[in-house]
């Protein structure tokens, strides 16, 4: 009888998860993209995966912790995403405003109002006070202006931009024109404005031509 208790026991615990790690992930990033991080609790977020406390905490470790797993899960998408926009395939101008293209089709994702950018949206509030979301946040940035400087510097090499134009100032131009867009969408700028004012930024940028 100790035998079949034990031996049932072992089957429920070699059970595998009733849920799916990366999709409750996702969902608990939707949950603090809505209301942020200080106005989503963990009920909240209970609440959006299915999950209850215990199974949370044992997944994610506490709300802190699942926070910063989400933002750090948004970077990674973004970073392949860029790498694929900017491949050095086409010419900058258009791989640039496809950076921008796949960017408003995220701030304006979702039900109800353009939420923006999760990070710009969630991060910087907390980012003040909260010395590894503050870490966490600015690793992202930096990654966003090395890809668009790594692509300035490419479009250099093959002619396209001038020589002795200043790459990195030219990738903190398009880094700030991604911060400008998902701002002005989370206050209600028309998507339409918004490309138009991204083909802007990208005629200054390109305006450094080769001869």
């Amino acid at each position: 009888m100790v035998q079949k208790v034990e031996e049932g026991e072992r089957k429920r615990r070699g059970r595998p998860r009733a849920y799916d790690p990366e999709t409750a992930l996702r969902q608990a990033l939707e949950t603090f993209w809505a209301a942020g991080f200080s106005g989503t609790s963990l009920d909240d977020i209970s609440a959006a995966t299915g999950m209850n406390r215990p199974s949370l905490y044992a997944a994610f470790g506490d709300k802190h912790s699942l926070y910063l797993k989400a933002l750090n899960h948004y970077w990674a998408q973004g970073r392949a995403e860029m790498q694929d926009a900017l491949a050095n395939r086409r010419p900058l101008a258009d791989e640039l405003m496809a950076v921008y293209d796949k960017s408003l089709a995220i701030y304006f994702s979702g039900e109800g109002p353009p939420r923006g950018c999760f990070a710009i949206g969630t991060a910087t509030t907390e980012a003040v006070q909260d010395a590894e979301i503050r870490s966490l946040f600015a690793q992202g940035l930096k990654t966003l202006d090395k890809a668009f400087e790594d692509r300035i510097r490419a479009a250099q090499e093959s002619g396209e931009l001038r020589a002795d134009a200043d790459a990195a100032a030219l990738a903190v131009i398009a880094s700030s024109t991604l911060h400008t867009l998902a701002i002005r969408a989370r206050m209600g700028t028309p998507r339409e404005e918004l490309r138009a004012l991204a083909q802007k930024s990208v005629a200054v940028i390109c305006g450094a031509t080769g001869t």
